[in-house]
């Protein structure tokens, strides 16, 4: 019988910076002895007097799946692109991704032993990112696409579509991952967010001298170029730059999307 807690594990894991299985494994060989256990681990390598926890993450890998209606796409978190890279590091991204799209983005704590293995062989903070589950319900279809770079996905997105077809679903899946929008119609943009950006531009539009009776068109042109930078339906598309996403839709709607692109 062990002479520790579930509780020792999780104040030594915090004390040294160390995965669960490294702690649970330093409490055995010391019998459960707190302080021999941090001696332990020092001794082997495996507590940071700098928890990794506090390190920036903003390498990683993301992996999305398609199963059928469903599609999920799931960031692993790491600190260098050396570690995202990794064989194994993006192996782990795709299991969660198979995971979420199987039994739901709560299904994630299911693999946290093996995401802190990770920490332990890799030697930095590794973490689960942004998790998203779209399901194509009666008379949608989903689609997705992965932009991969170095053996890793980079930047992935998800559709849901209304009234189109899965082909569809799929160029705007392609075109969001090269524009990046932030949201996906313009209703969605903050109302101070436009309201700072129409001050700003009305600020600017006078500085260059423009014409008192033409200011109204000239900001509204100007916030349409804004809008078009940000919203998702105002984009051109990405095989057909004269065509907006909403032209090529018709009468199909977007009622879900999801991008995960990795970077600070």
């Amino acid at each position: 019988m062990a002479n520790f807690t579930a509780k020792d594990v999780q104040k030594l894991r915090q004390d040294t910076g160390a995965g669960m299985m490294d702690a649970k494994r330093a409490l055995e060989e010391t019998d459960g002895d707190m302080e021999a256990a941090v001696k332990w681990m020092r001794e082997h390598g495996l507590a940071e007097k700098v928890k990794r926890e506090d390190r920036d993450a903003t390498q990683g890998a993301v992996s999305v799946v398609k199963d059928n209606d469903v599609a999920a796409i799931v960031e692993l978190r790491c600190e260098t692109d050396f570690v995202a890279k990794a064989a194994e590091f993006v192996a782990v991204a795709d299991d969660l991704a198979a995971l979420v799209a199987a039994k739901g983005e709560d299904a994630i704590a299911e693999r946290s032993e093996e995401v802190e293995r990770l920490v332990a062989t890799l030697k930095e903070n590794i973490s689960v990112g942004r998790v998203y589950r779209l399901e194509a319900k009666e008379g949608e279809v989903v689609d997705t696409y992965l932009h991969q770079q170095s053996g890793r996905g980079v930047n992935a997105v998800a559709v849901v579509l209304k009234g189109g077809s899965t082909e569809l679903a799929h160029e705007v899946a392609l075109t969001a991952a090269f524009s990046r929008p932030s949201y996906v119609r313009r209703e969605e943009v903050p109302e101070a967010e436009v309201a700072a950006e129409r001050a700003t531009l009305e600020a600017l539009s006078r500085n260059e001298g423009k014409p008192e009776a033409a200011l109204p068109k000239i900001i509204e042109g100007r916030l349409t170029g804004w809008f078009k930078e940000r919203v998702l339906l105002e984009q051109p598309s990405a095989h057909d730059d004269k065509q907006t996403v909403a032209a090529m839709l018709g009468s199909a709607e977007i009622v879900a999307f999801a991008q995960v692109v990795i970077g600070p």
